[in-house]
């Protein structure tokens, strides 16, 4: 198989539907993020450790999820039906509530790191909080899924979740941020990080 097409030598790119886009558009930039951010879970759970299963196999099937969520920005609206539905939504929003509930509750913004996963897991917050951005940005001149916004938001929220189980499990304290004060009128629980 042939790796390279050279169709994107002069800066364009093929869409879902055969439209030809310049490679800095919004859409593109809008599911390049996301592909960013579908590799660096990729190495993230290259990181975990064989105790980490569930969370691992969580992550894989967030990578699916993620290229869901390319495709779909990748199409121009009724070109074919959507991937990314509202049971994704709910199903990412089940596992947050989850893990919100088992480390201790925080009144104030934590500072990303600790366990060397959970600062990955940080960083991959960060690129899709960014994807997010580029999403909001396509929705304001093109039509899209808007489930797939919604589920990027939800996964950033999951992520700090998973980062935050992933620093309880490992014993390892978080550092608040301390110039602040408390952000969090009561315990940061699992309709607040949403």
């Amino acid at each position: 198989m042939q790796i390279y097409t050279k169709r994107g030598d002069y800066g364009n790119t093929n869409i879902i539907g055969g439209r030809t886009v310049k490679k800095d558009s919004v859409r593109v930039e809008a599911y390049g993020t996301i592909d960013e951010a579908n590799s660096l879970i990729g190495y993230i759970i290259s990181q975990m450790s064989e105790q980490d299963e569930s969370l691992k196999s969580e992550l894989i099937e967030l990578q699916h999820s993620l290229f869901d969520c390319g495709t779909d920005l990748a199409t121009p609206h009724g070109k074919k039906d959507y991937k990314v539905t509202e049971e994704m939504i709910k199903w990412i929003e089940s596992r947050i509530d989850v893990y919100a509930e088992i480390p201790d509750a925080i009144e104030s913004f934590v500072l990303p790191g600790g366990h060397p996963v959970a600062s990955l897991l940080h960083l991959a917050r960060t690129t899709v909080r960014r994807a997010e951005r580029r999403i909001v940005s396509l929705a304001a001149v093109e039509e899209i899924n808007l489930h797939v916004g919604i589920f990027i938001n939800r996964l950033s929220d999951y992520l700090f979740a998973a980062a935050r189980l992933v620093n309880h499990q490992a014993s390892v304290k978080e550092t608040l941020y301390e110039r602040g004060g408390k952000v969090f009128h009561t315990s940061l629980t699992k309709k607040d990080i949403r």
